[in-house]
């Protein structure tokens, strides 16, 4: 079946070879604004990078970035919009790893191939999670919190920014390794979660760094460990999960910049080459390191390697905690 995007991709192909359109393309190209799609709601560690890159890229390409939020189904919703736009430069996905690497292995069915669908662009940055606690929960520790999980099974309830995000997975992972029994609270993005867990709806959030570390600063929530291997500068009374006794725990979530397939290569060439830009700017850099984020940046082709790797990776874990979202 032909479907409109491919006649799209086949007829740009043609007129590439013919007329030498893609060069003048790249030549030209940004001449009007561009959307850039994040699959979360506003508030979330993933809104909050995508819209420092969409401001530093703006200036850098002389032309408005516009964010658009497409929240819902894991990331689905987003990545599926982007899956079908144009592939001219002008619709950009601005993803967390959640919606790539852990989502598509929790639908038995997807209406776009999350490998095949997208041309890497740039890999952003990686940031560790905290394991935070509502205020009022009588815990001090994840040792404190295991032994309350299992003298109430089923009854604690830790809540994620989606179906199959990094957040979700990371307390499947907490479940497989201590063996408790708590209960999954799925909400479209991580601001609205952090506000129930705030308010004391739910108890616990395995949360990205840069969302949830004010409200630790704040007293508003608990951080009882951080999923990297090493402890954070900026919370460094905060041990690891390792260190709190959880062996072999690790996980943490990824940024990165992507645009739909068959996307000419000169033009992710360019956007490559300005995001690479501007990750090297020192205020950019200065708030992604507040935010516990490590820079990280480089070519198509090394996201691209790394997104399999992850792919792979979180795949397996998804089948041996058996998470489904259908």
């Amino acid at each position: 079946m032909i479907t409109t995007k491919s006649f799209w991709a086949a007829s740009l192909a043609a007129a590439c070879l013919l007329t030498g359109a893609c060069v003048a393309h790249a030549d030209t190209y940004p001449d009007r604004p561009i959307k850039l799609v994040i699959p979360y709601a506003v508030g979330g560690s993933t809104d909050q990078t995508g819209r420092l890159v969409a401001k530093s890229l703006a200036e850098r390409l002389g032309q408005p970035v516009v964010v658009e939020n497409r929240a819902g189904a894991g990331g689905t919703v987003g990545q599926d919009f982007v899956a079908k736009a144009p592939a001219d430069g002008y619709t950009l996905l601005f993803s967390a790893a959640g919606p790539l690497t852990v989502t598509p292995h929790t639908y038995s069915k997807l209406a776009y191939d999350p490998v095949k669908s997208f041309d890497p662009i740039t890999l952003i940055a990686t940031q560790p999670l905290l394991l935070v606690v509502e205020p009022g929960l009588k815990v001090g520790s994840v040792s404190d919190l295991i032994a309350l999980a299992k003298d109430k099974p089923g009854k604690l309830s830790y809540g994620s920014f989606g179906n199959g995000s990094a957040a979700h997975l990371a307390g499947e992972y907490f479940k497989t390794l201590t063996g408790v029994d708590m209960v999954h609270v799925p909400y479209k993005g991580s601001g609205p979660a952090l506000v129930d867990l705030v308010a004391g709806q739910i108890d616990l959030m395995f949360d990205v760094f840069s969302t949830a570390a004010p409200l630790v600063r704040g007293d508003k929530l608990r951080a009882l460990a951080i999923t990297s291997a090493e402890r954070s500068s900026q919370f460094p009374q905060v041990p690891t999960m390792q260190q709190a006794g959880v062996a072999g725990f690790e996980a943490g979530t990824w940024f990165g910049l992507l645009a739909p397939e068959n996307t000419p290569r000169p033009v992710i060439d360019r956007l490559s080459r300005e995001v690479n830009a501007a990750l090297k700017e020192k205020d950019l850099q200065q708030t992604l390191a507040s935010q516990g984020a490590t820079v990280r940046g480089g070519s198509p082709e090394q996201f691209k390697s790394y997104f399999l790797a992850e792919y792979d990776k979180w795949g397996k874990i998804v089948k041996s905690a058996g998470v489904t979202a259908d």
